[in-house]
């Protein structure tokens, strides 16, 4: 997969993407309570695009930073969400001073590139016994159809919940491994 094909992707994509995107309210909360996103809790959103759950953490009181790929998509996150920090680049290439206690990347894992390189620098991002969740809101087999029909250019096929969570293994106790008709995580503990 090309860099610069997934920022114009999104790019294109940005405009209209919080009028597209589907919520399932019930499978967020799943999502967050397994990644266990509370009061004062430190995110770091990987992929946040225009801040499709920022509403959530803000609700629970967690304190988050999010970072994209796409400017088009942080333009509108920061236009939207003014109170919270949102950086402009290919995570791969950040470097934190400070630590999360979580790292989330929700509905993205498919479009990075080098699945077990990005999973290794997460875990730079987390404070021992921080936890890292890779989620999305719909089934694996639903999302291989809707980026089969869309976004197949841009996408890697999402594995299997057990295979993620061997490319966990190296640093994280991966304790949450759902993959069902509603959704899917693989979540863990850093080591």
């Amino acid at each position: 997969m090309d860099r610069e094909k997934i920022i114009s992707f999104f790019d294109g994509c940005a405009e209209n993407w919080d009028a597209e995107t589907i919520r399932n309210e019930r499978v967020i909360n799943i999502i967050l309570d397994n990644a266990q996103v509370k009061e004062n809790t430190r995110v770091l959103d990987v992929a946040c695009g225009t801040g499709v759950l920022f509403p959530d953490y803000i609700k629970r009181g967690a304190v988050v930073t999010g970072v994209d790929i796409s400017p088009e998509m942080v333009k509108i996150a920061k236009k939207n969400f003014s109170e919270i920090e949102v950086i402009c680049e290919d995570v791969e290439n950040l470097n934190f001073t400070e630590i999360f206690d979580v790292v989330m990347v929700y509905n993205a894992f498919p479009h990075f590139p080098h699945p077990k390189r990005v999973i290794e620098k997460l875990s730079t991002f987390l404070r021992d016994g921080g936890r890292l969740s890779v989620a999305h809101g719909m089934s694996r087999e639903d999302l291989l159809k809707l980026h089969n029909e869309r976004a197949s250019e841009v996408s890697l096929e999402l594995p299997e919940a057990n295979e993620l969570s061997k490319i966990f293994e190296p640093f994280f106790n991966t304790d949450i491994i759902i993959s069902d008709s509603e959704m899917y995580q693989v979540s863990g503990i850093k080591k």
